[in-house]
């Protein structure tokens, strides 16, 4: 069985349906995409699989066990981390502050720990902020520790975001368009560290992205979503020289010329 197995998912929202019979499997160290014009639906597939919507129908499962029903948080903790496409930073919060939140769920020592100042709260709070400075030092964003986030330039909060979802050290990363509103030389960047990432961690990555050749460059497998449902699914080669592909994104005088 696949590591994350999405069976015939389907989802409604007032009597529109935003989703129809969307199937995925990925496999462990596996790189996805899932591209699409806005509106396909693609964030609200993310939202379905992490919990936030519960799917009208179908089947979603991590590891052999069923995700449906689950809360957020408790889908994070069985190793489902995210990005947002809007982001969701703490403006009072510093750098470091995010990433160690993000590793709470990691942490044993409790209430009683927490009240008591316990040897192993100490020991497992070092750690912890050991763990979320070399996180931040991979993202390249370790001299920021001790910035508030609400200061930090825009690609920055970014990485951030990265770095946190990191932290719950998840099986699976799900990228919600990583490179929104980035430069150019930004995009280099954070595609190197996504590629140093998935090496480093051997992580499955499931992407959605607008730019095309940002995911041509990085996924094995793509899916093309229009209206709710996948009208393709492939490896880059074929999704790129695929004519209802080409019609979504330039209109159908592209494919006829």
């Amino acid at each position: 069985m696949a590591l994350l197995q999405v069976d015939h998912m389907t989802h409604f929202f007032s009597g529109l349906r935003a989703v129809h019979d969307f199937n995925l499997a990925i496999e462990p160290g596996e790189i996805r995409g899932l591209i699409g014009p806005n509106g396909a639906g693609k964030t609200t597939i993310f939202n379905l699989i992490t919990g936030i919507y519960t799917p009208t129908e179908g089947k979603i499962s991590l590891n052999g066990e069923s995700l449906i029903g689950l809360y957020p948080h408790k889908i994070a903790s069985r190793g489902i981390g995210r990005t947002f496409q809007d982001l969701r930073l703490w403006r009072h919060m510093t750098v470091l502050e995010h990433v160690k939140m993000a590793r709470y769920s990691q942490l044993t020592y409790g209430l009683w720990g927490a009240f008591f100042d316990t040897a192993l709260r100490r020991k497992e709070e070092v750690e912890s902020e050991h763990r979320a400075m070399e996180l931040l030092s991979l993202l390249g964003v370790d001299h920021l520790a001790d910035q508030l986030v609400v200061n930090l330039p825009y690609g920055a909060q970014r990485r951030v975001e990265m770095a946190r979802a990191l932290a719950i050290e998840p099986k699976i990363l799900f990228l919600d368009e990583p490179t929104v509103g980035m430069t150019p030389e930004e995009l280099v960047q954070i595609m190197a560290i996504i590629r140093n990432i998935h090496q480093k961690f051997d992580l499955a990555i499931f992407m959605i992205e607008h730019r095309l050749k940002f995911v041509m460059e990085l996924c094995e497998q793509i899916q093309c979503l229009v209206f709710g449902e996948v009208i393709a699914d492939g490896n880059p080669d074929d999704i790129q020289n695929n004519p209802q592909v080409i019609e979504a994104y330039l209109g159908k005088d592209a494919v006829e010329a």
